[in-house]
């Protein structure tokens, strides 16, 4: 073959890097993006936080130097450092739509974005209120705390108050010992002794002893059904509760705990040798045990959900609406650092100007770009509310069926910048706080030729088992039927998938024993 030229003419979509910034940002969670904050402001000097009482100073227009690295209508646009930079109401906002053509208004200024953004409603947190509550996280007794002090009134050894407090120490978080003793003997010795294996073993046998004596009841048990027995002895010792049902209650757990959890009553009677009604007044007193000891001193991670969105009501009767307004306290107050801007105007073009001139360009554009993310969140839920009004009115029952395509098409934007903005971003209601994709849902069919909304039929199912008659619990096809009468076609398959949503047990463990 001879070697020869030819001509193709094609077509891609190339994202430049304001707009990877920008869809990066709108799918930021809340904590994610005071991170990516955070990590620019430490990366960029020119970009800064600025305080809420920091009076707004003018200054001069600053026309940044063309850069390849950005757009020329940025580098030709008069940007003034320290102009505040407000959030402009959904009705003005251009659509911006992030899986367009990558076009992107590039003009922006210099200065502070308070993130007003019409969100006129106060954040309503007390410093004190939120102090308090950390104060008192931090003051939460662990386990290990509550059986140390505990294990300081007894009166032993140096040796067994070693051993004691080893077994603590190797409690998981619910309260049991994963480990045998042996392999914690082995482990501690360092060494082939058997003698001195024995003899750590003699120590930790005694010390499992006095663990399993201690408050909460259960704790140090190697599995549950120990786990159990432990506190059936506890009630016998405590004298709480029939000793007949106590005693029943052990021989229950010394069978295999799977006829317990399919609550096969019958074949348990069976093997005790007890009554039925002997053997049912048993399950129910050891399904008020608890199978985690350690459950009340877990220290639980507490991450409050903070809204983006907050919705109020406005107006009474007839006149009644809802307001919809950014939440204060997640938007930063982001500004780009006067003093370096202009003493990089004013200084010299050397080596070192071309990139100091990108930083900046590149703290304005963060700017920019996060200004465009709460608007767009603005935007997408003012229309969500729009639709879904009935819902904060009645509540769930009157969810109506929302799909992506919907918001996206009122909107002029994407079906995917619509996913991104309702991922991980919360709106508090007057019905509570919620994700965004909460207020999406499919639709089944009525009677009438219209759709009930997935999430009302859940609703729907929640009701109608918060009823039933707990020794006749509603079976997956009674409840289909149930949903039928209502005119809402559901098949039992779907009324299965639902309830296993709303994490609802099935029949036969409804039933009371």
């Amino acid at each position: 073959m001879k070697p020869s030229l030819s001509l193709r003419v094609s077509q891609h979509l190339a994202l430049t890097p304001q707009l990877q910034q920008s869809i990066r940002l709108l799918q930021l969670s809340t904590l994610e993006l005071a991170q990516e904050v955070e990590q620019m402001l430490d990366e960029n000097p020119f970009l800064e936080l600025a305080s809420e009482d920091e009076p707004q100073a003018p200054n001069e227009p600053v026309r940044p130097e063309n850069d390849a690295t950005f757009s020329e209508a940025a580098d030709a646009a008069p940007t003034s450092a320290g102009d505040e930079i407000d959030l402009e109401p959904p009705a003005v906002t251009e659509p911006t739509d992030w899986e367009g053509d990558g076009s992107m208004d590039a003009a922006t200024e210099d200065g502070e974005w308070d993130g007003d953004g019409h969100a006129h409603a106060g954040s309503g947190a007390n410093d004190e209120g939120e102090a308090d509550a950390t104060e008192l996280a931090r003051g939460h007794e662990s386990l290990s705390a509550h059986l140390h002090r505990q294990a300081l009134a007894l009166r032993l050894s140096e040796l067994d108050r070693a051993a004691l407090r080893f077994l603590i120490e190797s409690l998981n978080d619910d309260g049991y010992l994963d480990e045998p003793l042996e392999s914690l003997a082995a482990g501690l010795a360092g060494s082939d002794d058997p003698e001195q294996l024995d003899e750590l073993v003699h120590r930790f046998t005694v010390a499992l002893r006095l663990l399993q004596n201690l408050d909460p009841a259960g704790v140090g048990a190697r599995d549950l059904a120990e786990c159990l027995t432990l506190q059936l002895h506890a009630l016998n010792r405590d004298e709480e509760g029939d000793p007949a049902l106590i005693q029943a209650a052990l021989c229950i757990c010394r069978q295999p705990l799977d006829l317990l959890a399919k609550r096969d009553w019958r074949r348990l009677a069976q093997a005790c040798g007890a009554e039925e009604d002997a053997t049912r007044a048993a399950m129910a007193l050891i399904a008020r045990l608890e199978p985690r000891p350690g459950r009340r001193f877990a220290d639980v991670e507490r991450n409050a959900i903070v809204p983006d969105v907050i919705v109020r009501k406005t107006g009474r009767g007839a006149q009644q609406g809802f307001s919809v307004s950014l939440n204060p306290d997640v938007m930063p107050r982001l500004r780009v650092h006067d003093i370096y801007a202009s003493a990089l105007r004013g200084g010299s073009k050397g080596d070192g100007h071309q990139a100091l001139q990108a930083r900046l360009q590149e703290a304005r554009w963060f700017i920019k770009n996060i200004q465009q993310r709460f608007d767009t969140i603005l935007r997408v839920s003012s229309a969500i509310v729009e639709r879904q009004k009935n819902f904060f009115v009645h509540g769930e029952l009157a969810m109506r069926p929302l799909v992506l395509r919907e918001i996206a098409d009122e909107l002029g934007l994407h079906e995917s910048t619509i996913s991104r903005v309702t991922t991980a971003k919360y709106m508090a209601t007057p019905q509570g706080t919620f994700e965004l994709k909460y207020f999406f849902g499919s639709g089944l069919g009525t009677e009438t030729g219209g759709s009930a909304s997935s999430t009302a039929v859940r609703a729907l199912i929640r009701q109608f088992v918060a009823a039933e008659d707990p020794h006749k619990p509603l079976s997956d096809s009674q409840l289909a039927d149930m949903l039928k009468e209502q005119g809402i076609e559901c098949a039992r398959r779907t009324v299965a998938k639902y309830r296993e949503a709303l994490k609802i047990a099935p029949t036969n463990l409804r039933k009371a024993l």
